[in-house]
């Protein structure tokens, strides 16, 4: 009866996976074919003397009664009377379990499959709690995966996969305690799409890196503007603190120079003065003036375009004694005494002659004789006709 019952599920086994091949025909794959892991269909036969192999366990009935395990190494049984019901195997078992589909919370339809792996505890218990305790587990895990996948959603059967594979090891060991197997853990070994859905969530990720380049692109534009805007900044205020050092510097520059000049000026007029108190003082400034007066003719044509010069340019004497004239009227109005100037060499006393401080006329004539002339015409048209 426990043989028919192992043919029925192999053969169950095998409809599943061709009906799983012909659903994914259209994708060019077929599912390979799960690997069924078969215990051996008879068990050692009772020769007095047993050898048990390591890590497993022989359940002995005797007389058709649970007698004891058998423990690895030697053992003696009665003939006839004891029997080896069960051989278990105390070793970690890798069990695959078949490929089913399962629907997430925002109803999408998954074709995923996993590895199982667990370990007799209690070989009492996983012989005579269950009838196929390998089978009874991979229903369990099968069950259990469709229940925890349809309390997430899409996106995060694959974000949350670590702990989907907790959640489906603490249902199987819930559920397996009373058949002496524990569930070590589960792996979920490959996860299929709908092609729509697959394409859909490729279009996905393509948006989402093109957003982050351009997220980067424009972070890194914006980067950039600022370190020119900055580096524009600083040259401005650096420019503006060198100009305005520079013109601190000049402006003490300007002044000290300015200083420079009062203090050398104030230096030569104190020697002028210091000169003029002297004998031939006077006499040397006279002369002094006179060169300046006339140099000061010479530049006349080149600053101004209209030009005044007197009568009798070639007469030297008369400009000689006219500035002496005018350098004698200055130093008698600023100093308010009587003082005149010293003689005038004998070169130069043949030429000069005294003018009236309140006529201007002879401000515009060098020669005495023209300016009198000058103003004897005036007086005369000035003056009534007589009738």
């Amino acid at each position: 009866m426990l043989s028919q019952l192992k043919l029925l599920r192999n053969v169950g086994a095998v409809r599943n996976i061709l009906a799983a091949n012909v659903e994914v025909a259209g994708a060019g794959s077929f599912l390979s074919p799960i690997q069924v892991r078969e215990k051996s269909s008879g068990t050692p036969i009772n020769t007095v003397v047993m050898f048990v192999p390591q890590q497993e366990a022989w359940v002995v009935e005797r007389m058709g009664k649970f007698h004891r395990i058998l423990d690895p190494g030697l053992n003696i049984l009665i003939p006839i009377v004891d029997t080896v019901k069960y051989v278990q195997s105390l070793k970690e078992i890798a069990i695959d379990v078949p490929k089913q589909s399962a629907i997430t919370s925002d109803n999408v339809t998954l074709n995923i499959d996993g590895v199982l792996y667990l370990k007799i505890n209690n070989p009492y218990l996983a012989s005579y709690g269950v009838e196929d305790p390998e089978f009874a587990i991979i229903q369990l895990a099968q069950t259990t995966m469709r229940s925890e996948l349809g309390k997430i959603s899409l996106d995060k059967v694959f974000q949350e996969r670590e702990g989907l594979n907790v959640s489906i090891v603490e249902s199987i060991n819930k559920a397996s305690e009373a058949w002496g197997i524990s569930c070590l853990r589960y792996e979920i070994r490959d996860i299929r799409l709908p092609e729509r859905v697959h394409e859909a969530m490729q279009m996905q990720v393509e948006a989402e890196r093109k957003k982050r380049a351009a997220v980067l692109e424009s972070e890194g534009i914006r980067e950039a503007d600022i370190n020119i805007a900055e580096g524009k900044r600083q040259a401005r205020i650096l420019g503006s603190e060198a100009e305005k050092l520079e013109q601190i510097n000049k402006a003490n520059g300007e002044a000290e120079a300015m200083l420079a000049v009062a203090t050398a000026r104030a230096k030569g007029l104190e020697i002028v003065a210091s000169s003029l108190g002297a004998a031939n003082g006077p006499n040397a400034a006279a002369l002094t003036i006179a060169e300046q007066y006339i140099h000061a003719f010479d530049k006349l044509a080149k600053t101004n375009n209209t030009v005044i010069i007197p009568k009798n340019v070639g007469d030297i004497s008369s400009f000689v004694a006219q500035a002496l004239t005018i350098y004698k009227h200055v130093s008698t109005t600023g100093s308010g005494s009587n003082q005149q100037i010293g003689e005038i060499p004998n070169h130069q006393q043949a030429n000069s002659f005294e003018v009236e401080a309140s006529d201007d006329s002879y401000e515009y004539f060098s020669d005495k004789e023209e300016a009198k002339n000058f103003k004897r015409k005036n007086r005369s048209k000035n003056s009534p006709k007589s009738t």
